[in-house]
């Protein structure tokens, strides 16, 4: 029979360190402290080199993404006006959301229709989800309150994704997102909300 020390085994230090990493980046984000971004860039770095052995292109191209996003991140949110502790939480504008409905339709059908000839797994849906995460990721980056229900959609569609590639550690990892997404939202929610006065 196998055993959860059997499973423990299986896992790699790599894998394992990026999830630590992730999961602290996320935690950190959701409680609106800067020091996600430093945290987020190790944990980016290694889920490269993991992705690219699954064989998720589309998920290691965006990793690459969310390294250059990440360096923008750190530089936005030291960007605060000078009398305030942290940059302000926004709202999502409905020109913002029509935007981003279009980049993730094109986004997916572009490289979902590239993807089909590799031996890419789950060409158009690795790609929606990237998609989604392209856009999490900007509105995270610009302090949007809304970038949190993106990631709560998104990550639910990662943990099965990770389970089906027996990727475990990593579905729980996602599985946890929701559960930050989540935080981050409510925690960002009220930020907002005193911002208003």
């Amino acid at each position: 029979m196998y055993s959860l020390q059997d499973w423990l085994h299986q896992q790699t230090w790599l894998e394992i360190t990026g999830v630590v990493t992730g999961l602290l980046c996320v935690a950190l984000a959701a409680i609106n402290n800067i020091w996600n971004w430093p945290i987020a860039i190790v944990s980016v770095g290694i889920y490269i080199f993991i992705f690219f052995n699954a064989h998720l292109y589309a998920d290691m191209g965006l990793q690459v993404y969310f390294m250059i996003m990440n360096f923008y991140g750190w530089y936005y949110w030291n960007q605060k006006p000078v009398n305030e502790e942290k940059a302000p939480v926004l709202i999502v504008t409905q020109r913002e959301l029509i935007y981003a409905t279009i980049a993730v339709i094109i986004f997916t059908f572009i490289l979902g229709s590239l993807l089909k000839y590799t031996p890419a797994s789950y060409p158009f849906l690795d790609s929606f989800c990237a998609a989604c995460s392209l856009v999490g990721q900007v509105f995270l980056a610009r302090k949007v309150l809304e970038n949190w229900l993106i990631w709560i959609f998104v990550d639910i569609i990662y943990v099965g994704i990770y389970i089906f590639k027996h990727l475990e550690l990593t579905a729980i990892m996602y599985g946890i997102y929701v559960i930050l997404a989540l935080w981050g939202y409510f925690d960002w929610r009220k930020d907002y909300k005193k911002q208003l006065g």
